[in-house]
C-alpha cells in the first residue's frame, strides 16, 4: 500500500511540474516584458526603485496575501503550543560574553531595520528585509537569554502583529474612491507606500520572531 502512495505521488507531483512547465511555455509574448511595464510606469508607482514598486503597489495584492499568510501561520504555531505555560520561563542564561553581544547588537539592528525600511524607496531593501533583522535581533535576545518566551501574546503585541496588515487593508481601501483597492493618488503613492512599509516592517518582525518565540515557550 505504501508503495502505491509514493508512486501515486511521484506521479502527481510530475503532473503537476509538466502542468506548470506547460504553463510558462505558453505565456503570452507581453507576459515576458515585465521590466520594461514596470520601468514605463514607475514614475507613477510613488518609488524609484522597482521591487518596491511592483510589491507595493503594481502587486500588492500578492504582498497583501503573503501578509496574512505570515500572520495566519503564527496563529497556527500558538494554536498548537495552546497548553503552553501561562508564565514562560525565561530561557537558561547564556554566557556573559554572548549576552554583551546581544546587548550591542540588538540596538545597532534595529537601526539597520530603520535604513532597510528607509532606503526601500530607492534601493535594495524595504518592509520584509527590515522585519527580517527586526525578527534576528529578538531570536538573538531570546538565544542570550534576555527575553523570555511567547505564551500567548497580551493586547499590546496582538496590536503590533495586525498593525501591518490593518494598515495595508486601510490604504487598499482608501482606494476605493478612485476606482479600485490599492490605488494610490500619483501625488500620494510615495508617502502611503512608506506608511505601509512602516506597518509591515514591525509586523512582520514581530510575526517573524514570534514563530521562534511561541514554539519556545510550549511544554516539552
Amino acid at each position: 500500500m505504501k508503495a502505491w502512495l509514493t508512486a501515486l505521488t511521484v506521479l502527481l507531483c510530475s503532473g503537476l511540474a509538466l502542468a506548470l512547465g506547460g504553463a510558462m511555455l505558453a505565456l503570452p509574448e507581453f507576459a515576458v516584458r515585465l521590466p520594461a511595464q514596470v520601468t514605463a510606469n514607475l514614475d507613477t508607482s510613488g518609488v524609484s526603485h522597482p521591487v518596491t514598486a511592483v510589491l507595493l503597489n503594481f502587486r500588492g495584492y500578492d504582498t497583501l496575501l503573503e501578509v496574512a499568510v505570515l500572520l495566519l501561520a503564527l496563529l497556527g504555531v500558538f494554536a498548537l503550543s495552546r497548553h503552553a505555560d501561562e508564565h514562560a520561563p525565561r530561557a537558561t542564561p547564556a554566557h556573559p560574553v554572548l549576552q554583551t553581544l546581544a546587548r550591542l547588537l540588538a540596538p545597532l539592528m534595529v537601526l539597520v531595520a530603520g535604513y532597510l525600511l528607509w532606503v526601500g524607496a530607492h534601493a535594495p531593501g524595504g518592509a520584509f528585509q527590515a522585519g527580517a533583522v527586526l525578527a534576528a535581533a529578538g531570536v538573538l535576545l531570546r538565544l542570550a537569554g534576555l527575553l523570555p518566551a511567547w505564551a500567548q501574546p497580551g493586547r499590546l503585541l496582538r496590536g503590533g502583529l495586525a498593525l501591518g496588515l490593518l494598515v495595508f487593508l486601510a490604504v487598499a481601501v482608501a482606494g476605493l474612491p478612485q476606482g479600485s483597492l490599492l490605488h494610490y493618488p500619483v501625488s500620494m503613492a510615495g508617502a502611503l507606500i512608506l506608511l505601509v512599509e512602516a506597518g509591515l516592517t514591525l509586523s512582520i518582525g514581530l510575526t517573524l520572531a514570534g514563530l521562534y518565540l511561541a514554539s519556545a515557550g510550549a511544554k516539552r
